[in-house]
């Protein structure tokens, strides 16, 4: 279907400014709704947690079709919500969609181009240059576009960023128009692309953080304007402690070798007290029978009021780009796949 190219928390907390927490949701927009598909990759388990994220933050403005790439591994709840609920990968072409927002998925190879999905991804990365007015994709998906694209590599880290990181506004941009010049972002990944090589290949770099490198940055490709976030703006509150405590229990179960950080930024005071303390114990005692003493989480991540508005503000600037494009795409010859 699709033809693949050829070529290869306290302190911070105090740092944000009050007015980032009063960004609403994003607003309807004038004239017919918006279409907006989401190409929705995710594991299993944050499968229906991933549109449901992504369906608050285009709000009640757009109209939101599902789609997801044949071929993923996926058991059996997730393939009936998937059926029932999403169209294939390759229904995309006949979606008349303005824009698309593309998830990555689980990671299965060592290297992104060897995953059995790359080739259908990169074509599809092509069609969605030509065919919406603007395409956002997230975490490893933006990793995979910019390989495809111009074949940057995304680099291994030493440790996972994982945590909730002031990431500033360093480029003028209507995506970042009219916010504060610096907001919280969750991360959560093991990869990173290098600032120098996105620069050098006309990628505008639009937030970084001093901590865990660049967050949000665009290009203009072919008709559509292409947005990517190595952050996960979309999270919501108990997203990284349920990371955290599922891979708290992987290595309880000897599935991974290290017992994982704290999120960083993340945790209440008195939360992180007692999961350093818990993570401590299970480093003398591993077992998988400890799990069963994981210290509950209820308390609110400091920080969330202000990354959640943050993502709103982010989500309602690109809307108001994709409604703009829409326009001048409909003053042009029709652009097929």
């Amino acid at each position: 279907m699709f033809e693949a190219r050829s070529t290869e928390a306290d302190a911070l907390s105090e740092r944000i400014p009050e007015g980032a927490r009063a960004y609403p949701a994003s607003p309807a927009l004038p004239g017919r709704p918006l279409r907006i598909g989401l190409l929705n990759n995710m594991p299993d388990a944050a499968l229906a947690q991933t549109e449901r994220q992504f369906r608050h933050l285009v709000g009640s403005g757009a109209e939101l079709l599902l789609f997801s790439l044949d071929g993923l591994p996926r058991g059996a709840q997730a393939r009936a919500h998937l059926e029932a609920a999403y169209a294939s990968h390759r229904a995309l072409p006949s979606a008349r969609l303005d824009a698309l927002i593309v998830t990555g998925c689980e990671p299965r190879a060592g290297r992104l181009r060897d995953e059995p999905y790359f080739p259908e991804f990169a074509g599809l990365v092509d069609w969605a240059s030509r065919n919406t007015a603007s395409t956002l994709f997230s975490c490893l998906a933006a990793h995979a576009a910019v390989l495809h694209l111009d074949g940057i590599e995304r680099r291994p880290l030493p440790a996972k960023h994982s945590g909730i990181y002031e990431s500033a506004v360093v480029s003028a941009h209507p995506l970042v128009a009219g916010g504060p010049a610096s907001v919280p972002v969750p991360h959560s990944r093991w990869n990173d692309l290098a600032e120098t090589e996105l620069a050098a290949a006309g990628y505008a770099v639009l937030r970084r953080s001093e901590d865990v490198g660049v967050d949000l940055f665009a290009r203009e490709t072919g008709e559509s304007l292409f947005v990517f976030l190595q952050g996960h703006p979309e999270y919501d509150g108990d997203s990284l402690a349920r990371e955290y405590r599922r891979d708290v229990g992987r290595f309880l179960a000897g599935e991974r070798e290290d017992c994982p950080a704290l999120p960083a930024h993340y945790f209440p005071a008195a939360t992180a007290r007692r999961l350093s303390a818990f993570a401590e114990a299970a480093k003398r005692d591993r077992s998988p029978e400890r799990f069963q003493h994981f210290p509950s989480i209820d308390a609110r991540p400091p920080l969330q009021d202000a990354w959640q508005a943050g993502a709103a503000a982010l989500f309602r600037n690109w809307l108001a780009l994709v409604a703009e494009r829409r326009e001048v795409r409909a003053d042009s010859p029709a652009v097929t796949a």
